[in-house]
């Protein structure tokens, strides 16, 4: 099969033929139809978490169903799945406090992985997927069955992006009708803050980015507000929209330390900051730990939106079929794998909002 592999930090991705091994107990293999592309991925690709290479990225994506190894249940050939990377054991502490989003029990698939090269050279299947290719094996845990209507290059912005902001607001921080927001950073990640939001009747609802196009954007997904940080005093427009107070949540859904920062002065008191996006490894913010406690503020990560993927998704699907979500409207550019590299560059050039790789026709 064809896949797009990273084998040095800070140059392109390569098109190869790489061999799949069968899935094994537990594990299923999917035919891809879509995958789109996540800044994670790119901050892999440009060495800021390390990994091992040669790796396949790639962990948002959606496909059918092509085989399933022994004692695989609620899932058959043909199904159409999401593919994530939340890997979940069911039993362990974190998975039995109904939070599988952080479950650390090892998976024999970390230690002996699916894919090797021609020669036989291990490739690692990067943030537990490998979904820059036209197939992957995976544990059955990272796959949630969805209805066979739902177009597939929609679907797979459910398996990351979507979950990651929208569960950072609904799930995470639990805001409620009537609390103010601000959303730092109006990516893939971001607009999905604003659009959980907007889901609960936030208000108001204040995006900021560098970007126009962008703070544009959060507009369509239901920002009441939005400052363009290159422009403007971020810290008295949300103060003037917030009665002089600062807002109850602020999600820095940009991975930069300085946003991280820039969050805590925009807290009103008892506020809480939700750390989403994830900075390159070794940086760190810094923080008056006297004014946190002082004003009662509370700092949050969220890892995936906290998300119970078999509880949270069809909820997700439910809104996105009643109109009431919006998928469609983040996908900026549809490409063959041929392309990856420049569907990566406009993603990194903030050319677009989400581009999605598609395996032969969606459906």
């Amino acid at each position: 099969m064809k896949a797009a592999v990273c084998r040095n930090f800070n140059q392109p991705l390569q098109i190869e033929e790489l061999f799949l091994a069968p899935p094994e107990e537990g594990e299923v293999r999917v035919k891809l139809s879509a995958c789109a592309i996540c800044h994670s991925d790119i901050t892999y690709m440009d060495g800021g978490w390390s990994g091992t290479l040669p790796m396949v990225l790639g962990h948002e994506a959606a496909g059918e169903v092509a085989e399933i190894g022994v004692g695989v249940r609620n899932i058959a050939v043909g199904d159409h799945v999401l593919v994530t990377l939340v890997r979940s054991c069911g039993h362990c502490p974190d998975c039995e406090r109904g939070e599988p989003y952080v479950c650390g029990t090892p998976f024999p698939i970390d230690d002996a992985g699916r894919l090797t090269t021609e020669k036989g050279e291990p490739v690692l299947q990067g943030l537990r997927t490998g979904a820059f290719a036209e197939e992957v094996v995976v544990d059955q845990s990272q796959l949630v069955v969805i209805p066979k209507s739902l177009p597939m290059d929609a679907a797979s912005l459910l398996s990351c992006g979507v979950i990651t902001g929208l569960g950072a607001v609904v799930n995470t921080a639990e805001v409620r009708h009537g609390a103010s927001v601000v959303v730092i950073g109006c990516g893939g990640v971001g607009l999905n803050a604003v659009q959980g939001a907007a889901l609960v009747n936030a208000a108001p609802i204040i995006a900021v980015d560098l970007v126009e196009e962008k703070l544009a954007a959060a507009r369509d997904f239901g920002a009441t507000n939005v400052i363009n940080a290159l422009s403007a005093d971020v810290i008295q427009e949300v103060r003037d929209n917030t009665n002089g107070r600062g807002a109850d949540y602020v999600f820095v859904a940009a991975g930069s330390p300085k946003a991280f920062e820039q969050g805590l002065e925009l807290l009103a008191p008892a506020g809480t900051l939700v750390i989403v996006g994830m900075p390159p490894t070794g940086q760190k913010i810094a923080v008056e730990a006297g004014n946190i406690a002082g004003a009662s503020q509370r700092i949050l990560g969220s890892k995936m939106g906290s998300t119970r993927l078999r509880v949270d998704i069809p909820k997700l699907v439910a809104l996105y079929e009643s109109g009431r979500l919006k998928l469609d409207e983040l996908i900026t550019g549809r490409y063959p794998l041929e392309e990856i590299n420049h569907a990566i560059d406009e993603v990194r050039a903030d050319k677009a909002l989400r581009n999605v790789i598609i395996f032969g026709k969606t459906s």
